[in-house]
């Protein structure tokens, strides 16, 4: 286990606050129509392939972050989806973040 990514995982107690705090969000998100089907929470262990046949056996992680999951929402426009993501209870806990993307169509 690398040091770096169980230095950078919160602890069981951290978790379920925030996993409280995220159903209650997801919920509120539900309810206004706003939640598409998908996305989900990651689990802490992964691999990571690079070229040259080259494996980590964890996660991803840089600058002591890590990616803790997805999920996708129904928003008009960049500025709706700012305005969702930023009421994540994520953004609760020390040197977290939400990054949001536009999902690609296919074809483009």
């Amino acid at each position: 286990m690398n040091i770096l990514t169980e230095s950078i995982q919160p602890t069981k107690e951290q978790m379920a606050a925030y996993m409280s705090q995220w159903m209650h969000w997801i919920n509120e998100i539900a309810d206004k129509g706003q939640l598409a089907s998908g996305g989900n929470h990651l689990s802490r262990t992964g691999k990571v392939i690079r070229p040259q046949n080259e494996i980590i056996n964890e996660p991803y992680a840089v600058n002591m972050e890590s990616v803790a999951g997805y999920i996708i929402i129904l928003a008009k426009n960049m500025d709706d989806a700012s305005e969702i993501a930023k009421r994540c209870p994520i953004l609760n806990g020390k040197g977290t973040s939400v990054e949001i993307r536009e999902a690609a169509t296919p074809g483009t």
